[in-house]
């Protein structure tokens, strides 16, 4: 307020006083008297001033015109002058609208006016940092995958564009299925860019594929310090990374590192279940049999599981059926009323040819949650028990038809796998699968029943009606009926 306030004021008073000077001008006699080719000119006070203004202006003009025709020699010549960046602007304006339109056209999908918007924006902006990466989108949306290698490759010879130009190319030999230079470029551009999410996300995936799985910990490392990564799912990945680092720690050649690495992916993640029954079975070859027992005891508290049950049974291999089902008490008293654990003792019971205990541990799962395993387990009860192969054969004949029960299932593709790895078979997915019941219904065929005497033999046509059917049944032939219907259920999913 005060500033225009002050600015109304110096306005005011420089009018006061150019009028002042005017009338002073007006009332002082004589002037100024100019000789020009022997001619006397006498100018009075203010036509004096008039005079002056006009050689001042006439003296800009003379300078203005010299300074234009400098410029036009300058621009004929070749240097830079104001009219030549008068059109190098024009050219550049027309260059960005050219860009600007290939952009257009390349988000639009039109692949041909991309092309041409940027062959144009190419010969008019001369800036190949901004218009290769145009040209070469626009030459792989119209297939023209030889150009856009071309153009890529220009990009990484700059420095500014290095990282686009690599990126560019690993994603050309990603769709060729060049897996294995895909990975070196994939390096490359996280060297160029350490925090690059998609780069990560890409090398992450070609290094499990490529089963690199120590460059895989590094790359998870990486994510995990950029923040794109929650540590809870870092530590289980890094778990899997581990674990299958150590994967074949009971062979012959296996090394002391593998196990210590199978220990490690334990640490990491003591819920995953692979990870524990490894750890466990490292303690084991390292006889440490207590370890191992804590380890799948703290895992079964999760998460009950057979592949738990069987490295649990590999701590004493050569206990009798009942010191086993003694010894199993430290697992099934956890989760007494699981599916698993109730299976497991019903198991047990039926090597310890203790039928009646089998029947009360499986308690109603055959009517509840009835699955392969259930029906097979009811199957070898009424075998034990001396009940005619009309009964046995009902069993198993539902036992053929039922699901599989809970399976490794990629959680990305739904596809049903054999064993757990770090790896989905199917889709080639990082860290999906999970044991669960599969979402889609297992369809078993309908000859299934007719098969039932290739797996039991027709024991009552081949025993005269004077012979009495036995009233037990070994461990063995039980646990051959038990594994001929799981390889038949296996065949029919």
């Amino acid at each position: 307020m005060l500033w225009s306030l002050f600015k109304i004021l110096v306005f005011v008073a420089i009018i006061g006083l150019l009028a002042l000077g005017g009338h002073f001008l007006m009332q002082t006699s004589g002037g100024v008297q100019i000789t020009v080719a022997g001619v006397e000119y006498t100018l009075g006070p203010l036509q004096s001033v008039i005079a002056l203004g006009v050689l001042v202006f006439g003296v800009w003009l003379f300078f203005k015109l010299l300074s234009l025709l400098i410029a036009t020699l300058k621009f004929l010549n070749g240097d830079e002058t104001a009219l030549s960046r008068h059109f190098d602007r024009s050219r550049e304006r027309r260059g960005y609208e050219a860009l600007s339109d290939g952009l257009m056209a390349l988000a639009s999908g039109e692949g041909r006016m991309a092309m041409a918007k940027a062959s144009k924006a190419e010969k008019l902006l001369n800036k190949p940092e901004l218009t290769n990466l145009l040209v070469a989108q626009a030459a792989e949306m119209t297939g023209d995958t030889k150009k856009a290698s071309e153009t890529y490759k220009k990009l990484v010879t700059n420095s500014a564009t290095r990282f686009v130009g690599v990126r560019g190319i690993m994603k050309q030999k990603l769709a060729e299925g060049d897996d294995e230079t895909a990975r070196k470029l994939a390096e490359k551009a996280l060297a160029l860019k350490p925090r690059h999410e998609e780069t990560q996300d890409v090398l992450l995936n070609l290094q499990t594929k490529a089963q690199d799985w120590a460059g895989a910990r590094s790359t998870l490392t990486s994510k995990l310090k950029a923040g794109y990564l929650p540590r809870d799912v870092f530590k289980r990945r890094d778990a899997v990374l581990a674990l299958s680092e150590a994967k074949g720690i009971l062979d012959d050649g296996a090394s002391v590192e593998q196990q210590e690495q199978a220990i490690e992916a334990n640490r990491l993640s003591p819920d995953l279940v692979p990870a524990a029954a490894m750890a466990a079975r490292a303690y084991i070859e390292k006889g440490k049999p207590r370890a191992a027992t804590k380890i799948l005891k703290k895992a079964w508290e999760v998460q009950p599981h057979p592949d738990l049950a069987h490295a649990f049974a590999e701590i004493a291999p050569e206990e009798s059926a009942q010191d086993r089902i003694k010894r199993f008490t430290a697992l099934t008293r956890i989760h007494p009323e699981n599916m698993e654990t109730r299976l497991i003792l019903a198991e047990l019971n039926i090597v310890a040819e203790d039928f009646p205990e089998a029947r009360r541990a499986l308690g109603d799962v055959v009517e509840k949650q009835a699955d392969a395993r259930g029906y097979t387990l009811m199957a070898a009860i009424e075998r034990g028990e001396g009940a005619s192969d009309a009964v046995v054969q009902g069993w198993l004949a539902k036992a053929l038809t039922a699901p599989r029960g809970p399976q490794w299932v990629c959680e990305n593709c739904h596809d049903i796998q054999p064993e757990w790895g770090p790896v989905c078979q199917n889709c080639g997915s990082f860290d999906t699968l999970s044991w669960q019941t599969p979402q889609t219904p297992e369809i078993a065929t309908a000859t299934g029943v007719h098969m039932l005497p290739l797996i039991v033999g027709a024991l009552e046509d081949q025993t005269s009606p004077s012979e009495e059917p036995e009233k037990e049944a070994s461990a063995e032939v039980i646990e051959l009926n038990a594994d001929a219907v799981d390889e038949t259920v296996e065949k029919q999913a």
